[in-house]
């Protein structure tokens, strides 16, 4: 079986696109990829590192401030196609996988020209812009919460998840000591993103100090852009700091409490596995997603919003301390989070995959 794999400029799209990646690898022995993204975002790098043959396309996306820019935008869209379309042509894919951000826009679009089986998947509750193009050019429509079912009507749309919940799931939790924490103790974990926040990072210097003396430990991820900015903080023997985390999910398989974004990774991450959690949305996404993933899990039961406007140390700290010394409300959170999870998604997203191939 040889397919096409499209996923570009941020984690929230790659890493499902790898989760279906080594899922198919599994099921499959006789398998090739051709994994087709931008030659200046995240995926030109990660990709080839992890032997994936890899087609870096120039694109760039929408400039929403400055409109005149998009007469460039346009030009390398309609080159992409054609530069795409020859690509298939000679690399002839049974089923050709967008997984979001916008290279997948002109991939789908030169594999429906073609003929080609295709297959999309929605992380977030709203659809980006892309799959809104996409939607009556794919063959089937994958997306991970109940709620995106609607802006998909009369379109071939199935309920998978999101392929990142199940590795979450089957991931080997990890030894608190590798960190230098107790076993005994409950674990706090923040995490904002593998470059962190300058918001989080200006409420965090205040509030470390505070958790000394509190019964619970910390575990706080600072981000590669900010752990430098840390240096002159007093750090209580009971918070630990790192600038990322390579082992997150074996990590989160610990965690008692999360304090997150709401990327639609994280949510299917923490919901596989069931970890309560205070969600502070980033406001600085398209369409305000992150806050409308987040509020379905609040309304769910199974997490806290705050929004960024309204973070204070002083909220966040009582929130915290609310949560995590109230093990009835935890273990009610931890419940409604698990009925959220969806713990084979990679599964399903390869079956489906297999099934267009054979119908090619």
């Amino acid at each position: 079986m040889k397919i096409i794999v499209s996923a570009g400029g941020t984690g929230g799209h790659i890493y499902p696109a790898l989760a279906i990646i080594n899922k198919l690898k599994e099921r499959n022995n006789n398998i090739n990829v051709l994994y087709i993204g931008t030659t200046d975002r995240m995926e030109k790098d990660l990709i080839p590192s992890l032997g994936i043959n890899y087609k870096g396309i120039p694109m760039k996306g929408l400039n929403r401030k400055k409109i005149f820019k998009n007469f460039e935008v346009i030009k390398s869209f309609k080159n992409a196609i054609r530069e795409i379309e020859k690509i298939m042509i000679d690399y002839k894919p049974d089923v050709v996988l967008g997984i979001g951000g916008y290279i997948t826009a002109p991939v789908i679009i030169a594999a429906n020209k073609l003929g080609i089986k295709t297959f999309i998947h929605e992380q977030n509750s709203i659809p980006g812009l892309s799959n809104k193009i996409l939607k009556r050019k794919a063959t089937i429509i994958g997306v991970s919460l109940k709620e995106s079912e609607k802006y998909f009507k009369r379109c071939n749309v199935v309920f998978t998840g999101n392929p990142r919940s199940e590795e979450a799931y089957n991931a080997e939790p990890v030894k608190k000591s590798k960190y230098d924490l107790q076993e005994s103790k409950k674990l706090v974990l923040f995490v904002m993103g593998s470059l962190g926040s300058l918001t989080i990072t200006k409420i965090m210097k205040n509030i470390i100090p505070n958790f000394k003396d509190k019964e619970y430990e910390v575990l706080f991820v600072t981000g590669t852009k900010y752990f430098d900015l840390y240096k002159d903080v007093n750090v209580p023997n009971n918070v630990k700091m790192v600038p990322m985390l390579k082992d997150m999910l074996n990590v989160l398989k610990k965690t008692d409490l999360i304090i997150t974004r709401a990327g639609a990774s994280t949510i299917a991450e923490i919901t596989a596995i069931g970890v309560p959690a205070i969600m502070v949305p980033s406001p600085y996404v398209t369409h305000n997603h992150q806050e409308k993933n987040a509020k379905v899990l609040e309304h769910n039961g199974s997490a806290v919003v705050i929004k960024e406007k309204e973070l204070t140390s002083e909220k966040l700290l009582s929130t915290i301390d609310e949560l995590i010394n109230n093990e009835n409300k935890l273990n009610e959170m931890k419940k409604y989070s698990q009925l959220l999870g969806v713990r084979d998604s990679a599964t399903k997203i390869a079956e489906i995959v297999e099934d267009l191939a054979k119908k090619k």
